[in-house]
């Protein structure tokens, strides 16, 4: 199984209402994405990963400890990573269904405390990462944030939601205004639906 570019679940101009502009989703899902996906399949090529699923990919060569990844690793987790970023998110504001509000309050006292962990792990991520809300294998809700490309399936964790916070992801339209970038991202552009679909306990 090679790697694909995968389209859209809605029009590259269709989150510029919501401070994602056309410019911003073209160069990121046409250009950076597609470029992790091609450099992907060209390093997997006749090697043990070659037609393996992207999960086992970036579980079998992510170097825990490690600060510099592999190049298989770290296409292979960038092409995850934007595949559920895309997803994650969604045109119109949408409401935190009562089940994932339940679990968020259950976890950070209440949605507000989540926002506030969630931008301070991303405007904290120094350099390019991701900032991560994950369910635990015993069903706690938690904040993280992650360098580079690395993500939640390798420390055995369910990504719920992420953010992308290297700078191709939102310098177009934020300048270097990560805060803002982060604000905007919780409260105009998630698909709470999305994030609440991908509880398992």
């Amino acid at each position: 199984m090679s790697f694909s570019l995968p389209d859209l679940p809605y029009a590259h101009d269709a989150l510029a209402g919501a401070g994602m502009s056309k410019e911003t989703m073209e160069f990121h899902h046409c250009l950076h994405h597609k470029a992790y996906v091609d450099n992907g399949n060209k390093l997997i090529a006749g090697t043990e990963w070659e037609g393996r699923a992207v999960e086992d990919i970036v579980t079998g060569t992510y170097q825990p400890g490690a600060v510099a990844q592999n190049g298989i690793f770290n296409n292979a987790s960038q092409h995850w990573n934007h595949c559920q970023f895309w997803n994650m998110m969604g045109p119109g504001q949408s409401a935190v269904p009562p089940e994932l509000q339940s679990r968020i309050n259950d976890s950070f006292g209440n949605c507000n405390e989540f926002k506030s962990q969630f931008i301070a792990a991303g405007v904290g991520q120094f350099g390019a990462g991701w900032c991560w809300l994950v369910e635990e294998a015993d069903g706690t809700l938690k904040v993280t944030k992650t360098e580079n490309g690395v993500n939640p399936l390798c420390f055995g964790q369910n990504a719920l939601l992420g953010c992308d916070v290297w700078e191709h992801s939102y310098y177009i339209d934020f300048r270097n205004k990560r805060p803002a970038y982060l604000e905007n991202f919780l409260d105009q552009l998630v698909n709470w639906e999305n994030v609440a679909s991908r509880l398992k306990s």
